[in-house]
């Protein structure tokens, strides 16, 4: 009883300082629950002196999950973690996970356990537990319009141990995207309303997938249908393949897209666009319009080496293109996790759970998007597969995934038993309450399936520290591509000049060789090719390059020193006068014009080669043969660094005093010689689709 009366008096603090509102009203489960601890012979079995009064309700409520004691949870916690999870400084939280995860691990096995309201208070509970463990932990505050509410770091922790609400790698922007509305903390209301979704969105996929749609031709892959459209004719799914256009019912799966076209009371046989087989796929967004014209942004795009033709799927709607987006993102990411079974070979097991990774991933999507008030939200960042494509490092992230999945299937075969008490639930064991067929190991046990998941008890597993080491690197990307978007100016001429002062020290770099080429100063040059001509006969030419680069280096580190703590120094340039739209425009046209210029004289050039290596012009040809003939024995017969020390003195003593007029007329006859060769012959045949158009 003493131990009661220690419970009830810390309950009791907690209920004044009004932590505990959020389980008050006309009828509070709180006292319930307290009266039920204080009148029960063992009371003193359910109270943990290290654990705060939030802790303590939790951990009991998952001893009766687990049929037993709060005192024997703990004392299976100190036989089975080790000592660095069981440090004073940590211990009531890492106890506390150990509880959460136990329960939440059978629990999540159970069927419909998202329905259960109290399953769903259990887990926020568990979130708001957390950020306040221990004893000695300062109590909850009020944050959010006077309801307690859940922080990012606790949600990041408990939501993943249930895998069909979050996983490691999207846990941070989901909560972002729940909390956007409520000042970046976790109201349960919005929590209650995402778990609903989720419910939702996992009985829509188990009604379409038991229809009969596409019956008979998903059959042998007992494929999962995960989103249909096109079935409401307000909202039409157009497919344009060449010049015909059809509208229809597009079906996703998680191995296939299906298109079927509309016919007058029915639907035409579908179109399988299988995104399950390397095939050299594309899906990418594109343009639309009305006889071949690209207006509107409203369209996917998808080839592969199976089709004759590319496919583009239309997804007309008044304002923006939400609806084109949210599928461009989810049939990417069934794509996209198949690219990874097939870049690792991955098979069975591992097969299964990253399919099942994707499918948990689109569901969620769905949830997330049945929440109205959060507003626009981005596709991408809560889809696991096409988050790693995005994010600096995804590639790490998912080798990471693999290897874990081949640590713990060799350790299954060796027969070797993993702290599996320590860890989350895994994908499977937690989706096979749904009724679904698994595919490749449909056939196996429950036994051979993987028992643990991604997190664990008091630590960081690999894959969550590689998470947070590509999530600061992305950090740093989306810094710097501010500074990128803050430094872009609008017009060619603003640009031209911002371009000019950027290159004004490499601009003076040349002006400087120009000068000791052209022997302004014969003093200068001279000194200049005697010493690097003496390096170049002594063979230091790589340490004189080496040690540039010291130097380079060294001026890099001395201006990180003294510059640091100022503010930057800022480039300024000079704007030039503003032009007006006709300008403009002749400033492009212009700039198009020397462009084109350009590119003839490139033409020109390739096509002069094109003649001397075809000896379309025999006597030009043979002295390019002679030179290339010369010039190929000083390279086999004369050492490198004479090669070199040569190519040098001879460069830079062409305009020297004693040479300028022998070289001046080496030019003359050399441009001559140039001129004097014809360009290849081009023929220009036009094809036969523009000549039916003109």
């Amino acid at each position: 009883m003493a131990a009661s009366r220690k419970t009830r008096t810390m309950f009791e603090d907690l209920v004044k300082d009004g932590s505990l509102k959020w389980l008050l009203g006309k009828k509070s489960s709180f006292d319930e629950e307290f009266e039920e601890m204080e009148n029960s012979p063992s009371a003193g079995r359910n109270f943990i002196p290290e654990l705060s009064p939030v802790a303590n309700l939790v951990v009991r409520r998952c001893s009766k999950i687990l049929k037993t004691s709060s005192s024997d949870l703990q004392e299976s916690f100190k036989q089975e973690a080790s000592d660095s999870i069981k440090i004073p400084s940590r211990y009531a939280r890492n106890l506390l996970e150990y509880c959460c995860f136990k329960a939440l691990s059978l629990r999540a096995q159970m069927s419909g356990h998202l329905l259960d309201k109290t399953f769903r208070r259990l887990t926020y509970d568990m979130m708001l537990a957390w950020e306040v463990p221990a004893a000695t932990s300062q109590p909850l505050i009020n944050k959010v319009d006077e309801e307690v509410s859940v922080g990012l770091e606790a949600f990041c922790r408990i939501a993943p141990a249930v895998p069909i609400i979050a996983n490691v790698i999207i846990c941070e922007n989901l909560f972002e995207v729940l909390s956007s509305s409520t000042g970046g903390r976790l109201l349960f209301s919005v929590y209650d309303k995402y778990l609903s979704g989720i419910e939702k969105a996992i009985k829509k996929m188990k009604s379409n997938s038991e229809s009969s749609l596409l019956s008979a031709v998903r059959l042998n892959r007992c494929e999962k249908i995960l989103e249909v459209d096109g079935t409401v004719t307000t909202q039409p799914v157009l497919e344009h393949v060449g010049i015909s256009t059809w509208p229809g019912r597009l079906i996703l799966t998680d191995h296939a897209l299906y298109f079927e076209e509309l016919r007058v009371v029915s639907y035409d046989k579908p179109k399988r666009y299988d995104l399950s087989d390397d095939l050299d796929q594309v899906v990418k967004p594109e343009l639309t319009g009305p006889w071949g014209t690209r207006l509107f942004d409203k369209a996917v795009f998808y080839s592969s080496t199976a089709l004759s033709e590319p496919a583009v799927l239309e997804f007309p709607e008044l304002k923006g293109h939400a609806r084109r987006d949210y599928w461009l993102a989810i049939i990417r990411e069934i794509l996209c996790a198949h690219k990874f079974i097939s870049k690792y070979g991955l098979k069975g097991v591992a097969r299964d759970e990253a399919i099942w990774k994707a499918v948990l991933g689109i569901l969620r999507l769905q949830a997330v998007q049945d929440i109205s008030s959060l507003g626009p939200i981005e596709n991408n960042s809560l889809l696991m597969f096409n988050l790693c494509d995005q994010l600096p490092g995804g590639d790490l992230i998912l080798e990471t995934l693999v290897n874990m999945s081949n640590s713990r299937e060799s350790d299954r075969v060796n027969d070797s038993k993993p702290e599996s008490e320590m860890y989350s639930i895994s994908v499977l064991d937690m989706v096979s309450n749904l009724g679904f067929v698994f595919g490749t190991s449909s056939n196996n046990s429950n036994g051979s399936r993987i028992a643990v998941g991604e997190i664990t008890v008091g630590e960081m597993t690999s894959l969550e520290r590689v998470v947070k080491e590509s999530k600061n690197n992305y950090k740093k990307v989306v810094s710097a591509q501010a500074t990128v978007d803050g430094v872009k100016v609008d017009g060619i001429d603003t640009n031209l000049a911002v371009m000019k002062e950027l290159l004004y020290p490499l601009d003076e770099l040349r002006k400087c060789l120009q000068s000791l080429a052209y022997w302004d100063d014969p003093l200068k040059s001279s000194g200049f090719c005697l010493f690097f001509g003496y390096i170049i006969w002594r063979g230091w030419l790589g340490y004189a390059a080496a040690l540039l680069l010291v130097f380079l280096s060294i001026f890099m580190i001395l201006t990180k020193c003294f510059s640091q703590g100022r503010p930057v120094t800022e480039i300024k340039v000079v704007a030039p006068p503003p032009m007006n739209t006709m300008e403009q425009l002749l400033a492009v046209q212009n700039a198009v014009s020397q462009a084109e210029q350009l590119i003839q004289d490139g033409n020109i050039f390739l096509l002069k080669i094109r003649g001397l290596l075809f000896s379309i012009f025999p006597q030009a040809t043979e002295k390019m043969a002679f030179g290339l003939l010369s010039a190929a024995l000083i390279l086999a017969f004369l050492p490198c660094k004479y090669v070199v020390l040569l190519l040098f003195l001879g460069t830079f003593t062409m305009y020297s005093p004693p040479r300028k007029a022998s070289t001046e007329r080496w030019e003359r006859r050399l441009r001559e010689w140039w001129f004097s060769i014809p360009a290849a012959p081009v023929k220009l045949d036009r094809d036969k689709e523009d000549k039916k158009r003109k």
